[in-house]
C-alpha cells in the first residue's frame, strides 16, 4: 500500500472513531469494556503524551507539518522494496494528521482508550507509536534500508 494511501486511511479511520465517540458519549463518560482493566473514556487532551505541554497547539501543529513535509521530501528516496520503512512512515504520517485535525478544529485531541494503568490515548497515538517503532527498528537493526541523503556520506565498499 502506498505511504500516502496508508496515511489517509489511518487519519480517516482515526477521525471516524473520534467522531463516533463524541457523538455517542458525553465528556468524561467512561464505559467499561473489561471492568477495571479497559474502558472507553471520552476526554479532551490539550497537550501531548501524558498531557505534557498543555495548550501548545501552534507548536504541535508546526511539528506535525514539518514532519509531514520531511516525509514528502524523503518519499522519493525510499526504495519500493523497503516496505517496513514505508509502512512506518505511513502510520506516523496518518496518526500525526489525525491528531492535527483535532488540534486545528478544537485545540484539543480526543482521547478515549483507557487501560487504567496508562493515560488515556487514541487510535492516532497507536499509529504514531507503531510508526516510530518501525523507524527506530530500521535505524538500529537495518540501517541499510535508510534512504541516502545529500549530507550522508557514501558507504564504503
Amino acid at each position: 500500500m502506498p505511504v500516502m494511501v496508508l496515511a489517509i486511511v489511518v487519519a480517516v479511520v482515526d477521525q471516524g472513531i473520534k467522531n463516533y465517540v463524541q457523538a455517542h458519549m458525553t465528556l468524561g463518560m467512561s464505559i467499561p469494556v473489561i471492568n477495571g482493566v479497559f474502558h472507553i473514556t471520552y476526554i479532551l487532551n490539550p497537550g501531548a503524551a501524558f498531557g505534557l505541554l498543555e495548550y501548545q497547539t501552534k507548536l504541535f501543529v508546526a511539528v506535525a507539518v514539518i514532519m509531514l513535509a520531511a516525509l514528502v521530501y524523503f518519499y522519493c528516496h525510499i526504495a519500493a522494496g523497503h516496505w517496513l520503512l514505508r509502512f512506518g512512515a505511513g502510520l506516523l504520517a496518518g496518526g500525526a494528521t489525525g491528531n492535527v485535525i483535532d488540534r486545528v478544529t478544537t485545540g484539543y485531541v480526543v482521547d478515549f482508550l483507557d487501560f487504567r494503568i496508562w493515560p488515556v490515548f487514541n487510535s492516532a497515538d497507536i499509529a504514531i507509536v507503531t510508526g516510530v517503532g518501525c523507524l527506530v527498528y530500521i535505524m538500529l537493526f537495518l540501517p541499510e534500508m535508510l534512504p541516502e541523503s545529500p549530507g550522508r556520506p557514501e558507504k564504503e565498499g
